[in-house]
């Protein structure tokens, strides 16, 4: 009985035992888990300090041009002479291009760098014997950015900010490029009064390095004018509208193979040409095209906004529809093909 009774309490105590030791490990395990995860955090933590301190570093992005910009009415100024406090503070470019200052008076500033007005500040204090060797600092607390107007046949017409001069394959590329339509002339409209346009022809094929060497300044006005387009219509196999080669000209035959050639249900004896003339009033002229491909006749130079017009061979009396015509020319498709 007595041994039957000790082998009862060794069974409950090593049980006790082996739960205590679970328990233990659980325990042990959960500290490690929290531990671990407070861990993370305090590693988050820096990060997350780090993002805000860059959030409050007030840091800006300077335009590239910046160190080229030219002083210009509206200008803030921070100037500081070491150890003279009289040329201390900020001051305002005025509209005449000045600034005032202490002692020295009145400075034009206009049109030049930072660093050019800084050196003429420090001369003006040599020149007046103020200081012997004037330390100077200057820099710009506001601009008014000056700006370029690009119009015509751009992909984004507008004003854009232009802080110092730039090639005129430059600021075409602010407004996205030329469009198909645009044409191989640029009207350049400069800013200050007084000064007379300037219209840059320009060929891809035949001098592409204008573009990069022609200069547009601030207050510029940029016009990128239309190209011809000649319409080719009816028994074609592309009809639309199709833009002029580089130097503006085109033929019919030219016009008729950048719409792909007449289609199986062409009549190719006579097609008709529709001009516009200056007065508004609109005449049909009959082409003989049968002969013109062959080499009989001299084939004829297209103008801007010309249609020609293919009917097909149960399709004479142009005359009775050409109104038709010219609606359909308008609402074409312009494709922007070039002859070679």
């Amino acid at each position: 009985m007595t041994h039957k009774c000790l082998h009862a309490m060794l069974v409950t105590s090593a049980l006790l035992i082996v739960f205590a030791e679970a328990g233990v490990a659980q325990m042990d395990m959960q500290q490690r888990i929290a531990s671990a995860s407070g861990a993370s955090t305090n590693r988050k933590l820096p990060d997350a300090a780090a993002a805000a301190g860059m959030r409050n570093s007030g840091l800006t992005v300077v335009p590239a041009d910046f160190t080229k910009l030219r002083l210009a009415p509206g200008f803030l100024l921070s100037l500081n002479v070491l150890d003279d406090s009289d040329f201390v503070g900020t001051f305002r470019v005025d509209e005449q291009g000045d600034i005032f200052l202490p002692v020295l008076g009145t400075l034009h500033v206009a049109d030049e760098t930072v660093t050019e007005a800084r050196g003429q500040i420090r001369r003006k204090l040599l020149d007046d014997r103020i200081l012997k060797n004037p330390q100077v600092d200057l820099s710009i607390q506001e601009y008014t950015a000056p700006q370029v107007t690009i119009i015509g046949e751009v992909a984004s017409p507008g004003k854009y900010p232009l802080l110092v001069p730039h090639s005129l394959v430059d600021v075409l590329a602010l407004a996205g490029g030329t469009t198909i339509t645009a044409g191989n002339e640029v009207l350049i409209t400069h800013g200050n009064v007084g000064a007379d346009p300037v219209l840059v022809h320009y060929s891809r094929a035949t001098n592409p390095d204008v573009v990069r060497d022609t200069i547009v300044k601030p207050g510029d006005t940029v016009q990128v004018k239309r190209a011809g387009i000649v319409y080719v219509l009816g028994a074609v196999n592309r009809p639309g509208g199709f833009v002029m080669q580089e130097e503006g000209t085109l033929n019919v035959l030219q016009a008729i193979s950048l719409a792909s050639g007449t289609s199986v249900a062409a009549s190719k004896r006579t097609i008709y040409l529709l001009r516009r003339n200056a007065d508004g009033t609109i005449v049909d002229i009959a082409v003989p095209y049968n002969k013109i491909a062959n080499g009989k006749r001299t084939d004829m130079q297209l103008r801007a906004t010309d249609v020609l017009y293919v009917p097909t061979s149960t399709f004479k009396a142009i005359l009775t529809n050409s109104q038709g015509i010219l609606t359909s020319a308008a609402s074409a498709s312009i494709y922007a093909a070039v002859v070679y």
